[in-house]
C-alpha cells in the first residue's frame, strides 16, 4: 500500500521488484487520476487521510487484500528548505509535519511486514511532543511504538550513489519484523549528464526534435540572451554585459544556483518542482560553445531529458489532463523510482 502517494513517480520501477502496489491513497483528485492512469490495476483512495473514514477503509481495504508492505511519503514541504519554514519552531508549527502520523496509525493497525518511510533528510530533525514528553523525534517515536516487533533503520541516500544521473538526497526509514531481512543496496559508479543525455539532438527555445517528450519549451527574448552568453556549468549572474536585468534594463537580484546551466560532467542537481523555468534552480541546459562564442540549449530541460535524469522512462505517455508544467511538479518533488526499486529489493522474507 501507497499512503501520500502524489503521481506514484517513486513506485515507477516496482515492476522490477517483488512489490505490487494494490491500495493507494493521495488527497489532490488530479493527482489520484494521474495515479491511476500509470496504476490502472491499483485501487486508488482518493480522500482525506487525517478523516477517520478514510483510514478505516484504507485499514479495511488493506487487510482484505493482505497488505504487507507499505511505503508512505508524508509532504515535505512543510520541512524542505526551499518552503517558508526556516526553523524547527515554524516547522513545528505546520500541520504538514504531524501528517506522518496518520500513516503510522495505519501502520499500527496492519502491521505489514515492511514499511519504508521516506523524505527529505530536514524531516526527520522535527520534534514532536510524545507520552509527556517534550522534544522527541520521530525515529524515537518509531522505536517506542514499534521497537519491539521491528528493526528500524534510518539512512540518508544519495541517488547518484545508485544509478540514477541525478544527486538527490533523501532520508529512508526502513522497518522490517524481527526475523525477517532487509539489506541495503551496494554503491554504484556515478553517471553523468553527458552519459545520461549527451546523445539527444540540440534545441534551442520553441524547438521540436521530433523525438518523443524531447521538444523545448519557450523562454523570454531576455532569458535567451542570458543563457547564450551563459558557459556550461556558471550562472549568468556571472556575467558582465548579459546578467538577468529588469525591463528597466538594472541588474535584478538572485541566488547563483538560478539561471544556471548544469555540468555536462557530473550527475545533475536536485531537478526541483520548477523545473519550467530557467531563473529557477540550476535547470538550464549545459549547452556547447558555439562558434560565434555563445552556447547552444538557452533552454530549460526537456521533459525527456528530466525522465532520463530522473531515472523515469523517457517514452513515457503523458497522462491526460494533466499539463506539461503539472508533470513536471510533480516529477520535481518525486523521489527517483529506480532508487526506490533498488532500496526495495532488499527486502526479503528469507536471508539472501
Amino acid at each position: 500500500m501507497s499512503l501520500f502517494s502524489g503521481g506514484g513517480i517513486g513506485e515507477m520501477q516496482l515492476k522490477t521488484t517483488n512489490i505490487e502496489i494494490v491500495i493507494a491513497n493521495e488527497l489532490l483528485p488530479q493527482r489520484c487520476k494521474f495515479y491511476s492512469f500509470y496504476n490502472p490495476n491499483t485501487d486508488v483512495v482518493c480522500g482525506d487521510i487525517t478523516k477517520q473514514e478514510i483510514k478505516k477503509t484504507l485499514v479495511n481495504k488493506a487487510k482484505t487484500a493482505g497488505v504487507d508492505f507499505i511505503i508512505a511519503t508524508p509532504p515535505c514541504q512543510g520541512a524542505s528548505l526551499i518552503g517558508k519554514n526556516k526553523d524547527l519552531e515554524s516547522m513545528k508549527n505546520d500541520f504538514r509535519n504531524y501528517l506522518v502520523f496518520d500513516a503510522v496509525e495505519i501502520i499500527e493497525k496492519i502491521m505489514p511486514s515492511f514499511v519504508m518511510l521516506e523524505n527529505v533528510t530536514r524531516f526527520y530533525d522535527m520534534l514532536y511532543s510524545f507520552e509527556g514528553k517534550d522534544d522527541v523525534s520521530l525515529l524515537e517515536i518509531l522505536k517506542i511504538k514499534f521497537g519491539k516487533h521491528y528493526n528500524i533503520e534510518y539512512d540518508v541516500f544519495f541517488s547518484d550513489d545508485y544509478g540514477v544521473p541525478q544527486t538527490r538526497k533523501r532520508g529512508i526509514v526502513r522497518m522490517w519484523k524481527k526475523g525477517l531481512y532487509w539489506k541495503k543496496p551496494n554503491k554504484e559508479n556515478k553517471i553523468t549528464v553527458r552519459e545520461a543525455i549527451g546523445d539527444l539532438p540540440s534545441l534551442e527555445a520553441g524547438e521540436n526534435s521530433g523525438i518523443k517528450n524531447h521538444y523545448a519549451r519557450n523562454h523570454t527574448k531576455e532569458h535567451i540572451l542570458c543563457m547564450k552568453h551563459t558557459p556550461t556549468g556558471h550562472s549568468a549572474f556571472e556575467n558582465k554585459v548579459y546578467y538577468p536585468k529588469d525591463k528597466n534594463g538594472k541588474r535584478v537580484k538572485g541566488f547563483s544556483a538560478t539561471f544556471k546551466r548544469i555540468e555536462w560532467d557530473q550527475p545533475a542537481p536536485t531537478i526541483t518542482m520548477r523545473n519550467d523555468c530557467i531563473s529557477s534552480q540550476s535547470n538550464v541546459h549545459p549547452g556547447r560553445k558555439l562558434k560565434d562564442g555563445t552556447y547552444s540549449d538557452a533552454r530549460v530541460l526537456t521533459l525527456r531529458e528530466i525522465f532520463i535524469l530522473s531515472s523515469i522512462d523517457p517514452d513515457l505517455d503523458l497522462a491526460p489532463g494533466v499539463s506539461e508544467s503539472q508533470i513536471r511538479y510533480i516529477v520535481g518533488e518525486g523521489i527517483p523510482p529506480l532508487l526506490v526499486a533498488k532500496i526495495v529489493k532488499g527486502a526479503s522474507y528469507e536471508k539472501n
